[in-house]
């Protein structure tokens, strides 16, 4: 989860000090610290953009979304199918569904969304382990436990819950007292044109990443990927969470009807928690155009390369 700070420059010998910088990166958002960056004379410029505290937070948050991630898949086997309403007993009525059919020599696993059923034997419903087929929704792989355990399942999720709850709170606090949400993150309402959207994404599309100056700002559509997951993935994440917890349910039993049931509440949480990942492969596959070592030593040790303009 992006953080925020403060960042200072060392001038190159014999140069002038620039203005301070704000710097995102392709997994945070810039946290700018008073350390000063050391350069020589012709040295690339370099500045320090993340503090120890934001580089701690942002690898136990990519740590409590794995665990998150696979725990979850591990709840969801107990039961893979997703309804709408407060009932979830006939599997006819699933909006999605992964399940199996066929015999032990011709196993065949399936993904039902709606009313359109697909194969998907080897990847969901049937998986290939120990070069043998089993049945079950998601592999053993990618669920924590990798045997079928729901309530070991279920404490590996409530503990990674807390985890990036609680570094959540950390970075919004954080972000508001030091200005950094409404500077660098909140979309100016000039950035908003269509026609200044529709620049970065053909700029994205072709690949054009920016240098120099422009490398150490965000441009419209970051800041509009990190307001979705501060103010819509996440909090539909938690509610729709508790909304399925029986005992929360006790003591505000409106909390299931704010979306439409329980099983409308888990429905919501498992498109959230997957539009959560998806964010998540696209902040890698940047990470990757960009520069993998600059970008990957900037979260380790806080040190980025401005890169140079062409």
């Amino acid at each position: 989860m992006p953080h925020s700070g403060t960042s200072d420059e060392q001038p190159a010998a014999g140069g002038t000090a620039p203005a301070p910088l704000h710097a995102p990166t392709a997994l945070s958002a810039p946290v700018l610290t008073k350390e000063p960056a050391t350069l020589t004379a012709g040295a690339a410029r370099s500045v320090v953009r993340h503090s120890f505290v934001t580089r701690l937070t942002h690898w136990l948050n990519a740590l409590a979304m794995s665990l998150l991630l696979m725990s979850g898949l591990q709840i969801f086997n107990a039961h893979p199918a997703l309804y709408w309403g407060d009932t979830g007993y006939d599997p006819s009525a699933a909006v999605l569904a992964i399940g199996d059919s066929g015999d032990e020599s011709d196993l065949r696993g399936w993904l039902l969304i709606g009313s359109h059923r697909f194969d998907t034997t080897g990847i969901l419903g049937v998986s290939n382990s120990d070069g043998a087929a089993h049945a079950i929704p998601f592999p053993a792989w990618a669920t924590i436990p990798s045997w079928r355990d729901l309530a070991t399942g279920r404490r590996w999720h409530f503990l990674a819950a807390w985890v990036l709850v609680l570094n959540g709170l950390l970075y919004l606090v954080s972000s508001v007292a030091t200005g950094h949400l409404r500077r660098d993150l909140l979309p100016q309402l000039a950035e908003l044109s269509p026609r200044n959207i529709a620049r970065a994404l053909w700029d994205h599309l072709r690949l054009r990443h920016p240098r120099g100056e422009a490398a150490l700002r965000y441009n419209v559509l970051q800041k509009l990927a990190y307001v979705a997951v501060i103010v819509v993935f996440v909090p539909m994440i938690v509610l729709t969470g508790w909304a399925m917890s029986p005992g929360l349910n006790a003591a505000a039993p409106w909390l299931p009807e704010l979306f439409g049931g329980r099983q409308s509440a888990r429905l919501l949480h498992f498109v959230a928690a997957n539009l959560l990942v998806l964010f998540v492969i696209v902040h890698l596959l940047a990470l990757l155009a960009v520069g993998v070592w600059n970008e990957l030593r900037a979260m380790i040790t806080g040190h980025f390369v401005v890169p140079e303009e062409r």
